[in-house]
């Protein structure tokens, strides 16, 4: 007569059970708030987030010039900035130290923002969240520090060189620096397309076979997009712009099959 083991000791592993499998659709940290609660807490959230953004853009104001000197270099030394009514470089301080301030209020910013709707997430959208918050940053600055370093000054110096001879370099301060922060802000939106294919691939809309698939179409897109965003019109500029938004599209594409979609 053989003896068998008790069914606790035959199975090491027990399946799981459907609470388990169920447990990343869970919401750990689910609070039953009033709407008077959530509207403290939405308002504590907006007062860091202010707050930092104010004490941010006071300090770069302290330091603007510097700021300045810096936004100034891919003009290179042939332009020479002006101002045309009194105070016009003063106002024009302000403006560079609340985009410079947002810059760099921005992490604890987007940090108050999670904070906000991260009891409302489940487990399974909680780990989506740390890799799309810190790829959208990294993302960001490198958009933004490709613009500075490769579309700005080949942007400029078209401008340049097409009115050597004929007209003097002599720009208004405050122009320039609206040419440049649209440049190096909307470049940083443009290289969150990775972001927004991970985000499509997660909920099901796009495939990454699809993605692939119209690669022809985004191709032709990327040089459009180029002519828009990027303000000078020779194809060297806009050629770099919609070379880099293609291999982010197709970084994408990749990124989004690395994870199954």
């Amino acid at each position: 007569m053989t003896a068998t083991r008790p069914d606790f000791e035959q199975e090491d592993n027990p399946p799981e059970t459907d609470d388990a499998l169920d447990s990343k659709d869970e919401f750990p940290d689910e609070v039953e708030m009033t709407l008077g609660e959530h509207l403290e807490e939405l308002r504590t959230r907006l007062f860091w987030a202010l707050g930092t953004f104010i004490a941010a853009t006071i300090g770069c104001f302290i330091f603007v010039k510097p700021i300045v000197d810096l936004l100034q270099k891919p003009a290179g030394t042939t332009v020479k900035f002006i101002q045309t009514i009194p105070g016009e470089f003063f106002f024009v301080s302000f403006k560079v130290a609340a985009y410079s301030g947002l810059m760099v209020a921005a992490p604890m910013i987007l940090y108050q923002i999670v904070r906000f709707v991260l009891p409302g997430l489940s487990r399974r959208e909680r780990k989506l969240i740390l890799p799309i918050v810190v790829g959208s940053s990294v993302l960001f600055v490198v958009g933004v520090v490709f613009a500075f370093m490769v579309l700005a000054p080949a942007a400029l110096n078209f401008f340049v060189s097409y009115g050597d001879g004929v007209v003097d370099q002599t720009w208004t301060i405050e122009r320039y620096f609206d040419l440049m922060f649209v440049m190096l802000i909307s470049t940083g939106i443009v290289f969150q397309v990775p972001i927004l294919q991970v985000l499509l691939g997660v909920t099901g809309i796009v495939s990454s076979e699809r993605m692939f698939s119209v690669w022809r179409y985004v191709s032709v897109f990327a040089v459009v997009l180029g002519a828009v965003v990027t303000p000078s019109t020779d194809p060297l500029t806009q050629t770099f712009l919609a070379g880099a938004v293609t291999i982010l599209y197709f970084g994408g594409a990749g990124a989004v099959k690395l994870i199954g979609k």
